[in-house]
């Protein structure tokens, strides 16, 4: 076990109200519990995935949450990073679902109507408007197929109120901003045609298949299959190997519990399971290898072999 902390443990995670702010404050419940982790700083950030792998360059933070589709890139230095990040895997955190939606009483009534249409992508150089790309792009669609609006998710909600646009990409469930739409207006969850949902996770490795379940929206009266985006806890490879070892070990032992302190952990427990007949491959997206303390602390829990 590491020694106490002279300094905070140190978490960034994303802007307030945010989700991976809230998870990083179930995190902390639980890290806490071993004398050897605290305190547990969580800190906001403005950009969240981009600014924490920066954060983690310089020393800024200790770990950081970021959405899996950023960490290839900022162990390459590709765009938006300015440099090569040495970024070391820890543990998953969730696979938040990634879904279109539009007003129940509109004209859309799959993924496939969303060509020709107004549609509210996220921030223009975010994450979401990353994913847009990314999985219309795998449906052989560009930005120029329909016509991408730059707003924020509460922008954009506030957007397809008003009507002033057809279908916004939403994430995670649950969410502040999609509960409190879904109270205001009657909204429609966009399935995928048959054969479309494959394609996009044919397409893209940091992917999941998740089931958006009836009721988890006012609204959603079905069962719905959809992308979801692997979450995760990453840190930098200078960070110390027992320290590692003993909050990936934290994660692992709260798997089933953490999903009570935030719903947004639920299916934790089974992002796990693939090391287990995967190996690391299971969780080194984009590349970025599993950090030593991480790969000791799987061995230990009979994840690993």
């Amino acid at each position: 076990m590491a020694t106490t902390n002279s300094k905070p443990l140190r978490i960034g995670t994303a802007e307030p109200n945010s989700t991976f702010l809230s998870q990083g404050q179930a995190l902390k419940t639980v890290l806490e519990r071993n004398p050897a982790l605290r305190p547990v700083e969580v800190s906001v950030s403005k950009t969240a995935s981009v600014e924490n792998a920066n954060r983690l360059a310089a020393d800024a933070i200790d770990f950081g949450f970021m959405a899996s589709n950023w960490i290839g890139r900022a162990k390459n230095g590709e765009p938006p990073f300015a440099q090569e990040i040495a970024l070391r895997m820890v543990a998953p955190m969730n696979a938040g679902p990634l879904f279109f939606i539009a007003r129940a009483d509109s004209a859309l009534h799959s993924v496939a109507d969303l060509r020709g249409r107004q549609l509210a992508v996220g921030a223009e150089r975010s994450g979401m408007a990353q994913h847009a790309r990314v999985i219309l792009g795998a449906l052989g669609m560009s930005f120029d197929d329909f016509l991408p609006s730059y707003l924020d998710f509460a922008a954009g909600a506030d957007a397809l109120a008003r009507g002033d646009i057809d279908a916004q990409l939403q994430c995670p469930i649950p969410n502040a901003v999609m509960t409190a739409l879904a109270d205001r207006i009657a909204v429609r969850v966009l399935p995928y045609p048959p054969g479309d949902l494959d394609k996009v996770l044919g397409a893209v490795p940091f992917y999941r298949r998740v089931t958006m379940r009836k009721g988890a929206i006012r609204g959603l009266d079905a069962d719905v299959a959809q992308v979801a985006v692997v979450n995760v806890l990453v840190t930098h490879a200078r960070t110390d190997a027992e320290l590692v070892r003993d909050v990936t070990a934290a994660v692992v032992a709260a798997r089933e519990e953490l999903p009570r302190l935030n719903p947004l952990f639920t299916g934790l427990a089974e992002l796990f399971e693939p090391l287990r007949g995967d190996g690391t491959s299971a969780l080194e997206f984009g590349g970025v290898p599993l950090h030593e303390g991480a790969l000791a602390a799987y061995r230990e829990a009979g994840l690993l072999k």
